[in-house]
């Protein structure tokens, strides 16, 4: 037990270069972390880690073996669960990211129904704009919307999210309802930027199979997607967003959908997670799960 304990520590220190990261991360002490490390360093015969004052790095002994224990460790949680066919029998924690929206009306509301099937599991679910570094901070899976990056990650495609052009009925009345986008040049937009200072993208549609784009001005700009949902909520402007996360507002009348034949390209919608070999069961469940909550919101 103390050789699976320290290789999970290593391999938590690995990623995250760090012994006081690791030991708050796993909950234990960092004193507690640093011995077994050694510990299994004195095992094995090698020094897996440069450590210094500043950070901690692999060895290329490290590296070959941080490899290993990653394929050692996901094969033992494996062969815990690959004989309980009770679905009350998957257990463990799952951490996951995904988009604000998409976790707030698509996820959250479905949610207690799947953890009711699988009592023993726990969900770390994280809502961020920005990407998180799947493997350095631990990550069993995210929902990424948007084309991906190149990138050494797995990705599994969910298929595409329809958009849709939205204004609230009070700009409307201030500033009229536009019916092709030549008309824009007299509205404005709330532009979305994930760092702040780039070009503003303007207004996009697709005419056939080109795509164009309008110029279009906003005195506001976020860099969140639950900011940029409230600030056309506010009458702040319009906003181009996936059609799933803006049903809600449309069915009560806040929001209204304008332009229905200009409407932004599909944005693709995929998990991407580490490895593709020995994936743990209940990361599985959980990840067939999701995609099928997110059948009915794509195309």
């Amino acid at each position: 037990m103390d050789k699976i304990q320290s290789m999970q520590i290593f391999v938590r220190v690995a990623e995250l270069n760090s012994f006081t990261q690791a030991a708050e991360s796993l909950g234990i002490p960092k004193a507690s972390a640093s011995r077994l490390v050694q510990q299994f360093e004195t095992s094995l015969g090698v020094q897996l880690l440069h450590r210094s004052t500043r950070r901690v790095q692999l060895t290329q002994d490290g590296k070959v073996c941080y490899t290993r224990c990653k394929e050692l460790l996901a094969n033992i949680d494996e062969l815990g669960s690959m004989f309980q066919h009770n679905p009350a029998a998957i257990s463990g924690r799952i951490r996951v990211d995904m988009p604000m929206s998409t976790a707030q009306h698509l996820v959250l509301p479905k949610l207690a129904e799947f953890l009711n099937r699988h009592p023993g599991l726990e969900i770390e679910l994280s809502s961020t704009d920005h990407q998180v570094d799947v493997i350095r901070e631990g990550f069993d899976c995210v929902l990424r919307v948007g084309t991906l990056k190149d990138s050494a990650l797995i990705a599994r495609s969910i298929g595409q999210l329809s958009m849709i052009n939205c204004a609230s009925p009070d700009y409307l009345r201030r500033y009229g309802t536009p019916i092709h986008p030549n008309e824009l040049i007299q509205h404005a937009m709330v532009h979305y930027q994930q760092i702040f200072g780039g070009q503003k993208e303007g207004f996009s549609y697709l005419d056939g199979n080109q795509l164009k784009i309008v110029p279009i001005g906003g005195a506001v700009t976020v860099n969140s997607t639950e900011t940029y949902s409230s600030a056309c909520l506010a009458g702040l402007g319009i906003i181009q967003a996936p059609k799933s996360g803006m049903e809600p507002y449309l069915n009560s009348g806040q929001l209204v959908s304008i332009l229905p034949q200009f409407c932004a390209p599909p944005l693709p919608i995929s998990l991407v997670y580490p490895h593709r070999l020995n994936l743990s069961r209940r990361v599985k469940v959980f990840m067939d799960w999701l995609t099928e909550i997110m059948q009915e919101h794509v195309g």
